[in-house]
């Protein structure tokens, strides 16, 4: 039989610091209604009613608030950084990044200066980070042509490396992660069939991915293990977990220490039924929740090595 409850009333508790209400506004948020009339003379002119949730930003994403903006906050980021690298002109877009080089022959210095290698759908360029600098660069309308070498390193393997023939007969070497499809680019944009440019936001030198989404993960702590919620990626190589907040990802699984994926009975982040281990080479279990768990498990399942799914 139902017994009445008082109604919940707001208490005051002078011991509560301004660091206590942030910690509870950042880690677990906090839901406002307020309803307000505004009267004069006993005669109400104005009317306010407000529904706010207030809490952290990582808290937010966990709930699925407030992603559209966060997606596209962290797009015009990387937009940003790339415009400025390269002092991208107005007309001109980013067609494919990826590791690589050039290799400097003039000076007192003969070598391969490592950076990333930008083409865009006028010039190519290889751009270091730190410091941020242009190490070389040329419009593709002064290539005239270009072709695959293979080199042999140091340590006797043999390489591909990137040939181009510029205008003015003077010829240099890149290296590249992907130097055939980089070849293939560069061919094609002089052949005037060049790819269209990826969309802002897509510029990337990662393997596609396999499954990609919001994910919980179960992150151990000296205090006890806690649910966070982020943002996951499987590739071919490995599986990457990632809050919001963090500045790298907090769980990198490489897909040959994939050695068992199952789901386990219980109540997660996401609801009943929606936590799957993944048992890694080493024994160790990773816990993660997820709204769709059976689609992760069967990514996961596929992304294993053949030696340990037998």
């Amino acid at each position: 039989m139902a017994t009445d409850r008082p109604p919940m009333r707001p208490t005051r508790e002078p011991r509560v610091t301004l660091d206590d209400l942030v910690e509870v506004l950042l880690n677990k948020g906090a839901v406002l209604h307020l309803d307000l009339i505004v009267a004069v003379a006993d005669i109400p002119l104005i009317g306010v009613s407000i529904r706010a949730a207030v809490a952290g930003m990582e808290t937010m994403l966990e709930y699925g608030m407030m992603r559209d903006w966060d997606e596209a906050t962290r797009a015009w980021a990387e937009r940003s950084v790339v415009r400025r690298a390269l002092d991208l002109r107005e007309d001109e877009a980013v067609v494919r990044r990826m590791s690589g080089g050039h290799l400097l022959t003039e000076g007192v210095y003969h070598g391969w200066r490592p950076g990333t290698v930008y083409l865009t759908d006028q010039r190519l360029a290889v751009l270091r980070a730190e410091p941020r600098e242009i190490l070389w660069q040329t419009e593709l309308s002064g290539v005239s042509a270009v072709r695959l070498v293979p080199e042999r390193t140091v340590g006797g393997e043999e390489r591909l490396r990137l040939e181009l023939t510029l205008a003015d007969g003077r010829r240099e070497l890149l290296s590249a992660k992907e130097p055939e499809t980089l070849c293939d680019l560069i061919t094609r944009a002089r052949a005037g069939h060049l790819a269209p440019a990826l969309p802002p936001g897509l510029v990337t030198d990662e393997d596609p991915p396999l499954a990609e989404g919001h994910l919980w993960y179960q992150e151990p702590r000296r205090s006890g293990p806690v649910w966070r919620g982020g943002n996951a990626r499987l590739t071919a190589d490995g599986l990457t977990w990632k809050s919001p907040l963090d500045a790298r990802p907090a769980l990198v699984l490489a897909t040959a220490e994939l050695a068992d994926v199952r789901r386990v009975p219980g109540h997660g982040p996401a609801g009943e039924g929606s936590v799957l281990v993944v048992t890694t080479t080493g024994r160790e279990e990773v816990r993660l929740a997820a709204h769709d768990p059976g689609l992760w498990t069967r990514r996961l399942e596929a992304a294993r090595p053949v030696a340990a799914a037998g």
